[in-house]
């Protein structure tokens, strides 16, 4: 009897669904279960580098499947990509999956539980979908698929493969609402916040921070942007506060990652002449604390339409890293709500520059608030976003749905269960 994770990437690529899939994986490996990886030979952000089809590390056996390696770049070469995925992990299963085996299913490519579901139930397997995001709904808010005929059919297919999983788990209670919505079952829905690793990303002070030398950085009151530039972000409101600031020697905008708004946001900040504005490729997992430390404050940014949908997932590594969140989309949203119930950021809506702008300032002539809003994500972190909080209900979610032989594994975790009305549903 195995686990069996799939999504398309897996470590040691960078990518957020990657960190947090692989996280899970050598997690459950630790506590002794027999751990697979079902995932590409390439990586997100780097189509010309490639991975072995086969590794064994941190006790998970990974299997990358032969798949087209056409990128992100354009939609067409996306989407055979997908679905070059979709046949192999067809086939992988078909072969490889046994009687009693547990398949986590992610979304990365979208739809894959549709793929896998009457193949897992064929070879007498269970189905837990992750759904670290929700497809189609993503994609017709940001107006990448059209509305119409085959809309529907990839919402009926979708919603039909959650009703036949075993569990839908959810990251955040906003998303489970709208599937029961949806009439999937609540009795197959459980949350479990994403986390982040807390010994690997931790506060470090600014003098401490060896990047800040590196980097020329100086005393310079950093706001940061560290992550994916995807669709699903909006930056009109950080390049107008960073417009509104620029004659502020003492700050600086640091942006860190990539992705497909990438070459429009350098085109705007020339065009705006934002000189205080740094922009940093995204950084390997070994610098990760360093990176994210630079900070002062953090920026993290969704458009409104798709809070139920999606969850930035680099709010959690901003806990972990102790520094306070300002938030630009939906007040009233899930970060939104965490940042005012927890006293570690704030939050503005899409086009208010001018706000965002005076938290900014506010923040860097207090260095006190600074400090209390600090100290609070990082206590908010360790009370509800840490990566043993997050893998011990996985490992008591899935014990479910293996053999008694095996639930003696995860009651080795020594960590209390989580009441249900709190975080999950049975």
């Amino acid at each position: 009897m195995k686990i069996i994770l799939a999504n398309r990437y897996l470590y040691p690529d960078e990518s957020a669904t990657s960190r947090m899939t692989s996280s899970l994986a050598f997690a459950l490996a630790r506590k002794g279960f027999a751990v697979h990886g079902l995932t590409s030979r390439t990586f997100h952000n780097d189509r010309d580098r490639h991975l072995p089809p086969r590794e064994v590390t941190n006790g998970i056996t990974i299997h990358r499947l032969a798949t087209s390696g056409f990128g992100r770049d354009r939609l067409w070469g996306r989407a055979l990509d997908y679905f070059t995925f979709h046949l192999s992990a067809a086939l992988w299963v078909l072969w490889h999956a046994q009687a009693g085996d547990v398949c986590v299913v992610c979304t990365d490519p979208p739809l894959l539980s549709v793929t896998l579901a009457l193949l897992l139930r064929l070879k007498r397997a269970r189905m837990v979908n992750w759904l670290h995001d929700l497809f189609p709904e993503v994609a017709l808010e940001l107006s990448v698929v059209r509305r119409g005929r085959a809309e529907r059919m990839a919402l009926a297919l979708r919603d039909w493969s959650l009703r036949r999983a075993a569990c839908n788990v959810a990251p955040i209670a906003q998303m489970a609402r709208f599937l029961e919505r949806r009439r999937i079952p609540a009795e197959r829905l459980a949350v479990v916040h994403h986390w982040s690793d807390g010994a690997a990303i931790r506060p470090i002070p600014r003098e401490a921070n060896p990047l800040r030398q590196d980097w020329r950085l100086g005393n310079a009151f950093i706001v940061g942007y560290s992550g994916n530039f995807g669709r699903a972000h909006e930056f009109n409101t950080i390049l107008g506060a960073a417009a509104q600031l620029k004659h502020r020697d003492d700050i600086r905008f640091l942006f860190i990652g990539g992705g497909h708004k990438r070459a429009a946001i350098e085109a705007e900040i020339r065009a705006r002449g934002l000189d205080n504005v740094i922009l940093k490729p995204l950084q390997p997992r070994e610098l990760l604390a360093e990176s994210l430390g630079l900070a002062d404050i953090h920026l993290v940014s969704l458009l409104p339409p798709l809070e139920p949908f999606v969850i930035p997932s680099k709010f959690y590594g901003i806990l972990a890293a102790g520094r306070p969140t300002l938030f630009v989309g939906d007040p009233d949203g899930e970060i939104g709500g965490i940042l005012q119930r927890h006293r570690c950021g704030h939050a503005v809506a899409i086009g208010d520059s001018e706000t965002l702008a005076r938290h900014i300032l506010e923040l860097r002539e207090s260095p006190e608030r600074l400090t209390e809003l600090a100290v609070n994500a990082r206590r908010l972190f360790e009370t509800d976003y840490t990566e043993r909080r997050g893998c011990c209900e996985w490992t008591k979610l899935l014990s479910r749905f293996l053999p008694s032989a095996t639930n003696a594994v995860a009651s080795q975790t020594t960590e209390s269960a989580i009441p249900a009305d709190e975080r999950s549903r049975p």
